[in-house]
């Protein structure tokens, strides 16, 4: 009988600590995108530059979409604030990456191919479909809105 207790006190601890993996899947693309989009703002020339080498139309349009997308990934992810919104563009920026840059390398990400990316996309959907989780500012703001709702009738 102590094996099922024991069994319980574990899945009750998951359960008290499920906010976590959306969490972690947050800072770990924040932290991800950081770096590409650091590099990007520090010299968007050069990216436009390259950008139009591997045939991207209007280079620096899209030099300065790319950058802002993952800029305002990291803000968004790390504060938990409309990270189902941001994960779209996000998804777009990194299914052109895949296409223009990873693709033609293989899987590996120690070969620049698609795997990093990827990986991206799968953690990007999850936000999209499960949301910022309980520590965000995404479900402060759902609490708040629900006790205004409730509290007005």
């Amino acid at each position: 009988m102590q094996i099922p207790r024991f069994y319980d006190r574990i899945i009750r601890f998951f359960n008290q600590c499920n906010f976590l993996p959306l969490l972690l899947i947050r800072l770990a693309l924040a932290y991800g995108f950081l770096n590409p989009a650091l590099m990007k703002l520090k010299d968007i020339n050069s990216i436009a530059e390259w950008f139009g080498s591997i045939g991207i139309p209007a280079p620096l349009l899209n030099a300065w979409l790319a950058t802002g997308t993952e800029t305002l990934g990291v803000i968004l992810l790390t504060l938990g604030l409309g990270s189902r919104l941001i994960s779209i563009p996000l998804i777009i920026t990194m299914i052109v990456a895949i296409v223009t840059v990873h693709g033609t390398n293989g899987f590996e990400a120690g070969e620049n191919g698609y795997e990093i990316p990827l990986y991206y996309i799968i953690f990007l959907i999850t936000i999209l479909f499960y949301g910022s989780g309980q520590l965000s500012l995404d479900y402060l703001i759902r609490l708040k809105s629900q006790k205004n709702r409730h509290g007005n009738h």
